[in-house]
């Protein structure tokens, strides 16, 4: 019996990439095996040890995905390197887990769940469209939200610019500041242009899911493995 795997699926495992990525690197002339270049639907024997090279550089034939849940405080932000100096999400990591990538991002002024991971296949689920993941917030508004604003955003949807955004909202207090916030895509800021299409300014953005993953008490700044629960 052998242990063969297809070449586009080793690579997204053990570079954190998805398996589209993977097909592009090989067609771009940039994975040889054996010496040899590449071809697309190509497979591999593990147990054979094949020499598979990325970019030049060997990759170990041994997987080992690793998916962190982060509490991500407010001003720290999802990148590698910080444009203004200030503090990323991964000075707030142990370093076995500073090579891991972010799946999605939260804006600099946002906070709460962050997941992260080197299994590309897993991303690339969390994160298409097609795999439709819900995110819940909790948002604060600078003013209390009109009851017309509400079913605007609620059952007809609010245009954005890029289409039309429709959110699932549940009040939390009795200001009409407070609300958690149902989302079921994921475009850029989306939760604060679409309360910005209507005069609101979101002062406080909190995300307390990403499909089964929940913050479960984590505290800010605070990270911790967890199960491919989507996988």
């Amino acid at each position: 019996m052998t242990n063969e795997i297809r070449l586009n699926k080793f690579l997204a495992e053990r570079l954190g990439i998805s398996r589209r990525e993977a097909d592009d690197a090989i067609a771009a002339g940039k994975v040889t095996v054996d010496a040899k270049k590449a071809e697309l639907g190509a497979r591999i024997d593990i147990d054979k040890n094949p020499n598979v090279c990325y970019n030049g550089k060997m990759v170990s034939l041994q997987a080992g995905y690793l998916y962190v849940a982060l509490n991500k405080p407010r001003g720290v932000v999802c990148s590698k390197k910080s444009q203004d100096g200030g503090k990323t999400v991964y000075d707030l990591l142990p370093n076995k887990y500073r090579e891991l990538k972010t799946v999605g991002r939260l804006d600099k002024d946002s906070s709460g769940l962050i997941l992260l991971t080197n299994d590309g296949d897993f991303a690339f689920r969390m994160t298409h469209p097609k795999f439709v993941k819900t995110k819940i917030y909790e948002v604060k508004l600078e003013r209390a939200l009109e009851p017309l604003h509400q079913q605007m955003i609620a059952d007809f949807g609010v245009q954005i610019g890029d289409g039309i955004s429709k959110l699932g909202l549940e009040r939390l207090d009795d200001t009409r500041k407070l609300w958690r916030v149902i989302m079921h895509e994921g475009r850029n800021r989306q939760i604060r242009r679409t309360f910005g299409a209507l005069g609101y300014t979101v002062v406080e953005l909190k995300r307390l899911s990403f499909g089964s993953y929940m913050l479960d008490g984590l505290r800010e700044g605070e990270c911790v493995e967890v199960k491919p629960i989507e996988r």
